[in-house]
Formats: structure tokens, C-alpha cells, sequence
């Protein structure tokens, strides 16, 4: 890659090094290579965009710059100001980056998220050479999707301009990263593979890009792939919770376990809720994915201060009570929901709210079904379903601990109707392909159904995906048998 500079030509290695770094969100890494610039150049006010670019974190992640970020990053700009970058470009770039900290205290992060690709995309435009300008104005965009946004209209603007740049520059680590973030969504996510297998070839030493490529591998369902490049993570928390969720899919409990307990190792967990999200998840997965039900009843709490990171625990609390027997707790745990569920919606955190909301909701399902209301809690169930479908899973999260539309069916099995049943797993599949516990309810669905082609067929998917166990699980062991009918 290369990014022009009138800087003094002995900091421009170095300082094309931390644009690198700032492509692949090496945090501190990257912010202190850009104040190394500017040590070694007291007059290399672009320097200081770099501080202010690096100091937004993750522009896709919806949650932005920290407030003592935000102080650090304006003194940055005010620096950069005070400077006076050599050329008009370079002053645009500082004024850019402004765009996103003006009025930070008093404005959205989504108003500020969209200042910010506006005035990148003002900034493409004037200079329509300039491929840097280009792949940071798509990143921007990026940044802009929501979650309720279904036609990807910012992810596929991103990735249009992105896949431009691939071609030219096949090595460049931001456009590769990019677009894998771009095509981080079930139907479009096919589409990443090619930058998805490079990725963490261009940056072998960051830890991010050894981690992105998973995003892609697990919406596609290639569980190896994610698991290999998830090995060895510095992200231990959010790159652990990736690795989980793909051992889990081929039966490698013992690999998962040891992937936790390694994890919650790691001191100094970051604030921000990426770790707390994962801490949260990765014990409910564990019990999910096992159909440990009483096991998945006795999780603690963290005690994290995001009620969307505890509602995780409370949901597999009551599901896993209700499906245990323990009507009671479930109840006890399903109140603790709706509490999470007011909270974010007093808060105006739409997002996490309608999250929570479908665990309500599929809480409130198999309680009913404890309760012997099959109607209701179909009801319930299916309302769930229905609204994960409208609501993209966040970056933060491989997927939700287990997809409500595949708890459906399995309520449904529950109640004797599979040919129903079968429907609604085929139809989760279209969105989280590849899954243990999806082929396993297929399989029993379309047995119970009279369909034995099809039952083998799919009890064949389970034993081919599980070919690696480490673990004998009992559904894999009768699974074996029945892929031979």
C-alpha cells in the first residue's frame, strides 16, 4: 500500500506502516506508531490524523470513541491544525476525521458515524486517484448498515467500491479486511471467501487479521477454516467465542472447553463490551450446543454492567430451567429479561433491545410448553423467529447462542409435528448453514415424519460434519448407525 505524505521522506516507511495498522485495528500498536511519527517529525501533521483515525476503534462496531478517545483525538486534530499540513490534501484528510468528533458530547453515534462518511465520501470525490481516500470512504459507508437494514444497500456500496480496489491492490490489507466486514451477512457472505482467505496472509502478525477471516467462514459454515484461524488468538476473548462456536459445530467438546478455559485466563478484560459479550456467551454455547439443559440452568452471571451481555445468561438460565423441568426458575430468570428488555429501551439502545426481546420471547415459549400450552408457546416461539429474521446478528458475536427460527423446530419436535419441524430447520439453514444441532433436528424431523431417504441423508451431513469428534455424543453415536439406513 502506499499513502503520499510531504512529511520527511525517513518517516515515510513508518508511517505507511501504521496506516497499515490502522487497516487491521491494531489499536495501540497503531496509535503509538503514529506518535512515533510524529516524534520523528514534529512537522508531519498528518500524523495526526492517524492519532484521531485510531483512537474512533472499530467504525463497524456501532459503539465508537470513548469519551477520554474522543478528548485525545480533538487535541490530535487541534494539533494537526496547529502544525499545518504542507499540502491541501493532507489538511482535507485531518478535517475529514473532524467531521466525526464535532460536537462529540451532543451528537448520536449514529449521527456522528454518518458525519463521518460524508465527509469521506467529499473527500473521494476530490480526489479520485487517491485509493486510500477511496478504500477509507467504503469503510465509512460500511460503518453506516444497520442491522434492520436487510438489502445491504451501505455494505454492497462499500464493497463495490472495495472490490474495485482488490483488483488493483490484491495485497492491501484494509480493502481485504473491509470486505469481509462488507459481506458479513448471510445471503452475501459467499462473496467474501476470496478476501477472507487472503486476509490473514497479508498481515501475518496481527492478530486481527488471523481472527477476521472467521466472520466469513462462519456464515458460510466452514467450521475448520474458522477453527484454524482462531488457533492462536491475542483477541482472546471475541476470537475465543469464533473458535467455541466452530468446535462446537464438529463435536469438539474437549476442544471448546480447553478454548474457555484458556480464554477467561487472560486478565484485563477491556471495558467495552466485545469481552464481556464473549465471556457471557461462550458457557451458554457450551451448554446450548450440548443440549445440557440443567447445566445450562446453573450459569452464573458475570456481573457485567451491559444488560445485553447478562441477558445471554439469564436466557440460557431459563430455556435451559424450562427445558429441565424447573418451571419456577425459568419464570424467576425469563422476569429478569423483560427487566433487561425495559432498560435498553429506556436507553434508546433499539438494537440490543430487540435482542433481548427474542430471548424474552423464547423463554416465554418453552415456559408455556412446560406450562402444557403448545398453542402459546408455539406462539411465542415463532414470534421469536420471526423477529431474528429482521434483525442482523452484530459484528461483536459469530451468532446468536443458538438461532431462534432452529429452536422452533425443535419446539416443534417437541410437540410431534415434524414435517413442520423440518420446515423450519431447512429454513434456518438458508441463514446459519452447516450446524450441529440443525442437521441432528432435521434428521430426527424428517424420521419422525416417515421420510427415512431423508433422515439418512441428513444423519449422514451430521456424521460427515462430526468426522473429527473428540467427543462421543450420544445423538452422534445413534447418528452413525442411522446414516446407514
Amino acid at each position: 500500500m502506499s499513502f503520499l505524505t510531504s512529511c520527511d521522506p525517513k518517516v515515510q516507511p513508518a508511517f505507511e506502516r501504521a496506516v497499515a495498522m490502522l487497516h487491521s485495528f491494531w489499536y495501540s500498536a497503531g496509535e503509538k506508531a503514529f506518535r512515533d511519527v510524529l516524534k520523528s517529525d514534529p512537522q508531519c501533521a498528518i500524523a495526526t490524523w492517524g492519532i484521531a483515525s485510531i483512537l474512533m476503534s472499530n467504525p463497524l462496531a456501532g459503539q465508537g470513541a470513548s469519551p477520554k478517545g474522543a478528548e485525545q483525538a480533538q487535541t490530535a486534530i487541534d494539533e494537526g491544525r496547529r502544525i499545518g499540513a504542507k499540502t491541501e490534501r493532507e489538511r482535507d484528510y485531518i478535517e475529514a476525521v473532524a467531521a466525526y468528533y464535532k460536537d462529540f458530547a451532543t451528537r448520536s453515534e449514529k449521527e456522528r458515524q454518518a458525519s463521518r462518511a460524508k465527509a469521506y465520501e467529499a473527500l473521494a470525490q476530490r480526489y479520485p486517484t487517491d485509493d486510500e481516500a477511496q478504500i477509507f470512504f467504503a469503510l465509512y459507508t460500511a460503518g453506516t448498515q444497520t442491522q434492520a437494514d436487510q438489502t445491504y444497500a451501505a455494505y454492497l456500496k462499500a464493497a463495490a467500491i472495495l472490490e474495485d480496489e482488490f483488483t488493483k491492490y490484491p495485497d492491501h490489507p484494509g480493502v481485504a479486511h473491509y470486505l469481509i466486514h462488507s459481506y458479513d451477512a448471510p445471503p452475501i457472505a459467499d462473496k467474501g471467501l476470496t478476501a477472507a482467505r487472503r486476509y490473514a496472509s497479508i498481515a501475518p502478525a496481527v492478530s486481527h487479521a488471523q481472527h477476521m477471516p472467521s466472520h466469513i467462514f462462519t456464515r458460510v459454515g466452514s467450521w475448520q477454516e474458522s477453527a484454524t484461524t482462531n488457533l492462536e488468538p491475542d483477541e482472546a476473548y471475541h476470537a475465543s467465542d469464533y473458535l467455541v462456536y466452530a468446535d462446537l459445530q464438529l463435536a469438539r467438546d474437549v476442544d471448546a472447553r480447553r478454548a474457555i478455559d484458556e480464554a477467561m485466563k487472560v486478565s484485563g478484560a477491556s471495558s467495552r463490551f466485545v469481552a464481556p459479550y464473549a465471556i457471557a456467551a461462550m458457557p451458554a454455547r457450551y451448554a446450548f450446543e450440548r443440549g445440557a439443559w440443567a447445566e445450562a440452568a446453573k450459569l452464573q452471571p458475570s456481573g457485567s454492567t451491559y444488560p445485553f451481555v447478562e441477558s445471554i445468561t439469564y436466557f440460557a438460565r431459563s430455556v435451559g430451567a424450562a427445558r429441565s423441568g424447573d418451571l419456577a426458575a425459568a419464570r424467576k430468570d425469563a422476569e429478569q429479561l423483560e427487566s433487561f428488555h425495559k432498560a435498553l429501551l429506556a436507553a434508546n439502545n433499539n438494537y440490543w433491545a430487540t435482542e433481548v426481546e427474542i430471548q424474552r420471547l423464547a423463554a416465554a415459549g418453552w415456559i408455556a410448553l412446560g406450562e402444557g400450552k403448545s398453542e402459546e408457546a408455539q406462539k411465542f416461539m415463532r414470534a421469536a423467529a420471526d423477529l431474528e429474521d429482521r434483525n442482523e446478528k452484530h459484528i461483536v458475536t459469530p451468532g446468536r447462542i443458538v438461532p431462534a427460527r432452529e429452536l422452533l423446530g425443535e419446539m416443534l419436535l417437541e410437540v410431534k409435528q415434524p414435517d413442520a419441524a423440518l420446515k423450519e430447520f431447512e429454513a434456518s439453514q438458508r441463514r446459519e448453514p452447516n450446524r450441529f444441532r440443525n442437521y441432528l433436528g432435521s434428521a430426527r424431523a424428517a424420521d419422525m415424519a416417515g421420510d427415512r431417504a431423508k433422515a439418512a441423508a441428513y444423519y449422514q451431513k451430521l456424521v460427515t460434519l462430526a468426522k473429527d469428534a473428540d467427543t462421543a455424543r450420544p445423538e452422534l453415536v445413534s447418528a452413525k448407525k442411522l446414516a446407514q439406513l
